[in-house]
């Protein structure tokens, strides 16, 4: 216990859960949207994307993050469009997004830098790379995505379950949609300094489904999803100073551990 609260005495500790917090519990509401939307995938192309842009601004010498945030937002606008008038299937377009982008990315990266300790942490994540300022920004956009979501609860509610319906009743159902998706891309972009392009996606999914084993209503499952990816970020990120662990790998292991209790729970009903 001594050596588990000696780790806030470091800052880049506090910064990790400042920011931590608040990408997963963004990440954890729009997954549930996304899960039933059957657009679960869109964080891991997205996440794809964000990485071959951040690789761009390392070898070019631009701001990672201010670089990175309007090209994955024009991605997930575009890929959303193409997926809606494109007889090529939504999953399908997404794994052309995650593995064009991604293929860039390390091309980029070889042609120039190399596979530096920068490029690294955003592969995979490292609460040593936030800085000051990218805290700043972090929480300002989360909470930012955090207001939208709120404000925009029932549209989303109402695009996501019946969105014919909600034409009908005069619902801007492709503005919600966009939305639904500028603001997944910003979450996927700030959280990959905490978990890396490869694991960022984990935050979207796991609180979902596991939520959804537990509840049937939409807003039991969204409030489940938030606590559980907040308690499991926190925990991943605890065990991952005393067991001297990656964040990312840590957090997406209680992710799954919780994820297969609530199904054992499940099936015990």
């Amino acid at each position: 216990m001594r050596l588990l609260l000696s780790m806030f005495a470091y800052p880049f500790i506090l910064r990790a859960f400042a920011v931590g917090i608040l990408v997963s519990l963004c990440a954890s509401l729009l997954g549930v949207p996304l899960v039933l939307k059957r657009y679960s995938m869109i964080g891991d192309g997205l996440s794809h994307v964000s990485f071959g842009a951040l690789a761009v601004a390392v070898a070019c010498g631009f701001s990672p993050l201010w670089f990175s945030i309007p090209v994955v937002v024009l991605a997930a606008f575009f890929l959303l469009r193409v997926a809606e008038k494109s007889r090529v299937s939504a999953d399908a377009l997404i794994a052309v997004f995650s593995a064009s982008a991604l293929s860039a990315g390390i091309l980029v990266t070889s042609l120039t830098t190399g596979m530096t300790t920068d490029v690294d942490s955003y592969m995979f994540g490292s609460i040593l790379a936030m800085s000051r300022s990218d805290v700043v920004l972090s929480v300002t956009l989360t909470l930012a995505v955090l207001v939208l979501f709120v404000l925009c609860y029932h549209k989303i509610f109402a695009v996501t379950f019946d969105e014919r319906f909600s034409r009908a009743t005069g619902v801007r159902a492709d503005a919600y949609k966009t939305l639904l998706s500028i603001l997944t891309a910003l979450t996927v972009v700030l959280g990959m300094r905490m978990m890396g392009a490869m694991l960022i996606s984990s935050l979207i999914i796991f609180p979902a489904l596991s939520a959804m084993r537990l509840f049937k209503s939409f807003r039991a499952v969204v409030v489940c999803a938030g606590v559980m990816s907040v308690v499991c970020f926190c925990a991943g990120l605890s065990a991952s100073y005393l067991l001297s662990t990656p964040v990312g790998a840590t957090v997406v292991i209680c992710d799954l551990a919780v994820f297969l209790v609530c199904c054992a729970v499940e099936r015990l009903r």
